[in-house]
């Protein structure tokens, strides 16, 4: 499993530590008193007491990787973080954005970034649904993420391979899901959680 090393260095040498987090409305944690940004952050001052840690919460709900390569400058790369968390796939698909250039977008970001600053990127898949055939076709963004990250050798939290196995072990899956069948309630925020959570410890 590849890892934020030098973020983690940091935290454990209790420095204080940047994390900005670029994505859409899992990011930002629509519709719950606590999203996986929140988790992520209770999880960190745990496992890192001595670190001061400062998550940046760049989500904005119906965003897509277009979107946050367009703002990837004055909210990402202006705040000179430690570690970027990047999180698209479920309005890009719904948009009808192809593996293609929804890759290219995420590639252009990433590499935004990695020219101006040293920082850890991690990638983010999002939730999973079920195995019905329009979430399959939702899912070949996320295999897209997995292929990007392998392409440039970053840590990828594998959100819906945690949702499924999740389920897998009988935690329905209408516990995991808002009305709305999209975003996730506290529980599967949490799960998200966790699933980054892995990357860090």
């Amino acid at each position: 499993m590849v890892k934020p090393l030098k973020t983690i260095e940091k935290l454990k040498n209790g420095q204080a530590v940047t994390i900005v987090a670029l994505g859409d409305s899992l990011t930002y944690g629509w519709m719950v008193d606590k999203g996986y940004i929140d988790y992520f952050h209770d999880f960190l001052t745990s496992h890192y007491p001595t670190a001061s840690i400062t998550i940046i919460n760049k989500g904005i709900p119906g965003d897509t990787a277009d979107g946050g390569l367009h703002r990837v400058s004055y909210d990402v790369i202006s705040y000179k973080p430690d570690c970027v968390l990047i999180q698209f796939a479920l309005n890009d698909y719904a948009c009808g954005y192809s593996p293609r250039v929804f890759g290219n977008y995420i590639r252009a970001i990433i590499n935004a970034i990695q020219a101006q600053l040293p920082s850890d990127i991690v990638l983010i898949t999002s939730v999973w649904f079920g195995d019905f055939p329009e979430a399959k076709n939702a899912y070949t963004l996320y295999d897209t993420i997995l292929s990007i990250a392998d392409e440039f050798k970053l840590p990828v939290s594998k959100t819906h391979e945690y949702w499924k196995n999740a389920v897998t072990r009988g935690t329905p899956l209408q516990e995991l899901v808002q009305f709305d069948g999209v975003h996730p309630t506290q529980e599967g925020y949490y799960i998200m959680s966790q699933a980054l959570q892995d990357l860090f410890s």
